[in-house]
């Protein structure tokens, strides 16, 4: 009797039988689906906390804004406490840092350097490739909002409103944000995509509603900045958590065409390498 050391089997010298002294240990193939979605979540999470750039765009700018125009009169927002007007407009400039600059800029690179070719060459679909980084958006934007809103209530916010159209207003942003983050990323180059990405953030954080009010613009000005996603998110949040209003529908509206329009051409566009 002979034992093969690789396979773990027995052999008979006599007959050639094989007997099954043993199996692989884990069983060879892919895992679960739902787990491979987890790590890869993971794994896209811890890329984005280690990330220095990543981490100044998505925490340190907004949270440096926030203080700063909250505690020195520079901008005349309209409001008897100027944090009031400010914390929603700062946790929607959060939204857009995360899910549209910095993965547009992150995705951008990953394709460039082939990353994405080889992730897509793996048991994970693409299509949870792209769950998994928008579940990453989220977690990080968690982080944010809880960051954002400790300084906002130790400045003097006084919230108000429902959160569940806080949240919805949230979920509708991310998903308009990621998907034109993900058509920029799949189309340009990663270089373009750094440039445009960065000017489309300093361009809205100026002209959004985040820190000046629309009503400062011309008329005509005012009207056309209202649609953009950035203003439906930021007015949105602003009508519930500093008004008390109700479901801000048309804001609402705004957001999900958005939403649909960037992701359904991120799907038809994208470009894996």
């Amino acid at each position: 009797m002979t034992a093969d050391a690789v396979t773990g089997t027995s052999t008979s010298s006599t007959t050639g039988a094989v007997g099954s002294a043993g199996t692989y240990a884990p069983a060879p193939g892919a895992a679960p689906l739902l787990r491979m979605i987890a790590a890869q979540t993971a794994f896209e999470t811890k890329l984005l906390l280690r990330n220095g750039e990543q981490l100044l765009l998505t925490v340190i700018i907004p949270s440096l804004l926030l203080a700063l125009f909250s505690t020195v009169d520079i901008v005349d927002t309209g409001a008897d406490e100027p944090v009031d007007f400010l914390a929603p407009g700062v946790l929607a400039l959060a939204v857009m840092s995360t899910a549209f600059t910095g993965q547009a800029i992150a995705t951008g690179f990953e394709r460039r350097y082939g990353v994405l070719k080889r992730l897509a060459m793996s048991p994970l679909p693409r299509w949870a490739l792209m769950t998994a980084k928008t579940l990453s958006v989220l977690v990080t934007e968690v982080l944010q909002i809880v960051l954002l809103t400790v300084i906002a209530l130790a400045l003097g916010w006084s919230p108000h409103g429902s959160p569940f159209a806080v949240a919805l207003l949230l979920v509708l942003g991310t998903a308009a944000f990621s998907g034109l983050g993900l058509l920029m990323a799949g189309t340009l180059r990663a270089e373009a995509t750094l440039a445009a990405a960065n000017l489309v953030f300093l361009l809205l954080l100026v002209g959004g509603g985040v820190i000046v009010p629309l009503d400062k613009f011309p008329d005509a000005v005012g009207s056309a900045l209202g649609l953009l996603p950035i203003s439906a998110l930021s007015d949105g949040l602003r009508d519930v958590l500093q008004q008390g209003a109700g479901m801000p529908w048309g804001d609402l509206g705004v957001l999900a065409g958005w939403a649909a329009l960037g992701l359904g051409a991120a799907a038809a566009f994208f470009r894996w390498e």
